[in-house]
């Protein structure tokens, strides 16, 4: 049996350049600048397949929006990655859940020497001028954001930071104007150094460290005013596990699920560090986080254990066996307690969870949106858009038969005032011809607006910004 959704998991064979798709609906006159995504295009070499959804070949795609029409671009990512498997016909770097065969020495220098991993295929980021496609290793390619020509491995400025894992998720701090992340460090002692660049700078500088004995495996993290805060769930890794076991990077870790999860508060002015503990849990992405009051809030999209990682093994995907469904939860970490309870806010599941990002991140805000399942149809693919009013608990949705959707990205409308004052774009899979579109609703009503329609399928991506002009 096969998914119905199986296009998006399949290579997209070949770069094109549409200077005009085909446009139903309106799009709003302000709309002026481009939806850049990524994720994976191609899903082997030669004869041999990538295993996990998350090991693709980096693939950008640019929609650019001007005076009501749409044009459409895509690139592979020429990070070392791809032009090996290219040039050899065959896959010859490890990945999230694929490993072409290394010796111990070979996984020793991949797994101590960062550097050796160029597939940028996760999300996208601006650095002072330089625009970035990301993985889980600290080493983005740059690439240029209007042709979306590579232009090689990003350099940090010559700092010397230390990491061999990192998130594709920075935040953004707006006191300081600077971009915040944190990198895994693994030898003799293990630790999360948390670092910033400043603004106009692609230099890192240490805000803190949180030294560990096991270092677990964290996606994303949330951050308010003055903390960046780490859940650290119990998917844990063994450094010397990983170097002498013949398996790749995620069969390594080990789920442990009776340390239950432990939140850490950093604090973003001196590095001091407060923790709670909290049942078992796994996430991949936080929503938002604030303070309120002495204590700090933290939304997540929540799942009880690691299924979800096992769920996007590729042949599982396209045999359309079932995706376990987040829920939004909200952490409350109290000032004067170490134990962190949740609530369950809606009752729709929420994954690739998106804000108005400059109004209302590491604020007390009230829209989320995302992707979600269809209570009748429990399992499938990512198959309906929610709108999430936080503070009213409701759910506004969208969806279309047979559509498979993207994660949505908020673009403002400029001098909005209202925090849901501008539109969705969304990347959707229409299974019944095979072919991909950009949907675009009207964010405060959650009605669409708006499609064009892009000639083939664009494979199913993880993130993407959009880029006022």
């Amino acid at each position: 049996m096969t998914s119905a959704y199986i296009q998006g998991l399949t290579t997209l064979e070949g770069e094109f350049q549409i200077d005009r798709l085909s446009v139903s609906g309106q799009l709003p006159p302000w709309l002026s600048g481009s939806l850049v995504r990524n994720g994976p295009g191609r899903f082997e070499v030669g004869s041999q397949q990538y295993h996990h959804w998350f090991d693709g070949l980096s693939m950008l795609h640019r929609f650019a929006f001007r005076n009501g029409a749409v044009s459409y671009a895509n690139k592979y990512l020429q990070s070392r990655d791809y032009r090996e498997a290219m040039d050899k016909g065959q896959i010859t770097v490890s990945g999230f859940a694929t490993d072409p065969g290394r010796s111990i020495f070979q996984r020793f220098f991949s797994m101590f020497a960062p550097g050796t991993i160029e597939n940028g295929n996760v999300n996208l980021a601006q650095v002072a001028d330089s625009y970035i496609a990301m993985t889980e290793v600290p080493l983005p390619m740059e690439f240029d954001p209007q042709t979306l020509k590579t232009l090689g491995v990003f350099d940090y400025g010559g700092d010397k930071l230390r990491g061999v894992l990192t998130t594709a998720h920075p935040h953004f701090d707006s006191k300081s104007q600077s971009l915040i992340n944190y990198m895994t460090e693994m030898g003799r002692k293990n630790k999360y150094n948390v670092y910033h660049i400043p603004p106009g700078q692609k230099r890192r500088e240490l805000i803190g460290v949180v030294s560990v004995q096991e270092p677990a495996y964290m996606h994303s993290f949330g951050m308010t005013e003055n903390f960046v805060v780490l859940a650290e769930f119990p998917l844990l890794m063994n450094p010397l596990r990983l170097l002498i076991r013949n398996k790749p990077f995620i069969e390594n870790l080990e789920w442990k699920p009776e340390r239950g999860t432990r939140l850490i508060a950093l604090n973003k002015r001196d590095g001091t560090i407060k923790t709670w503990m909290g049942q078992a849990f796994f996430a991949f992405h936080h929503v938002n986080a604030f303070e309120q009051n002495g204590d700090l809030v933290l939304d997540i999209a929540a799942y009880n254990d690691k299924s979800l990682i096992d769920a996007f093994y590729l042949e599982r995907l396209r045999a359309g066996g079932s995706i376990p469904t987040a829920q939004l939860r909200r952490y409350r970490l109290p000032a004067n307690g170490s134990n962190a309870e949740y609530e369950v806010l809606v009752s729709d599941s929420i994954e690739l969870p998106r804000l108005n990002y400059k109004h209302s991140n590491a604020k007390d805000y009230r829209f989320a949106y995302g992707v979600s399942n269809r209570p009748d149809q429990p399992g499938d693919f990512y198959n309906q858009l929610v709108k999430v009013d936080v503070h009213e608990r409701t759910v506004k949705v969208w969806l279309a038969e047979g559509c498979y959707v993207g994660e949505p990205v908020f673009a403002p409308a400029p001098k909005a005032a209202a925090e849901d004052d501008g539109v969705i774009l969304c990347v959707v899979l229409n299974a019944a011809t095979g072919t991909s579109f950009l949907l675009v609703l009207d964010a405060h009503s959650f009605i669409e607006i708006a499609r064009a329609e892009v000639p083939h399928h664009i494979p199913f991506g993880f993130h993407g910004q959009y880029f006022a002009d």
